[in-house]
């Protein structure tokens, strides 16, 4: 079973980084859809997203969100982290079958055991589709949680 390790206050410096990648799937804009109760049709309905501007269907915009925040609760700083804020500007679509990579950076120690970290998405073509800064509390002490097994969820 995997680990999820953090890094203190202490420990994080400016200029650290992280990334996650994930290919993004039917399954996340279904799944997305029903947590969240967001069923606007550019995201679930092909015909639909077809005569958008968009020439067929996207993710949810806070769907890169979430996976920002897994990010940061997962890799960097880690468990314990606390988001207090997020600002993000979405650039470009980010589309089904898309192999975004969320980068994360260091870029300020805030007094009270803040951070800000940029928060940076980008698709397998390289091209920036989510950018922003997520101001966070850090955690003082040192965490190592076993990685939960979640349940699998079957759709349909």
């Amino acid at each position: 079973m995997s680990k999820l390790e953090n890094r203190t206050y202490d420990e994080l410096a400016l200029g650290d980084k992280a990334e996650v990648t994930h290919m993004v799937s039917e399954r996340d804009l279904i799944l997305f859809a029903e947590v969240s109760g967001d069923v606007n049709p550019v995201h679930l309905d092909e015909e639909f997203a077809a005569a958008t501007p968009f020439k067929g269907r996207i993710a949810h915009g806070m769907f890169s969100g979430a996976l920002i925040s897994a990010a940061i609760a997962c890799e960097m700083p880690g468990p314990g982290t606390i988001y207090i804020g997020q600002e993000m500007s979405f650039l470009r679509p980010v589309r089904l079958g898309d192999e975004i990579r969320i980068e994360l950076e260091v870029i300020e120690k805030l007094p009270k055991n803040r951070a800000r970290i940029a928060t940076r998405v980008f698709n397998q073509d390289g091209k920036q589709v989510v950018d922003g800064v997520a101001t966070v509390m850090v955690p003082t002490e040192r965490v190592s949680v076993a990685r939960p097994v979640l349940p699998e969820v079957k759709i349909g």
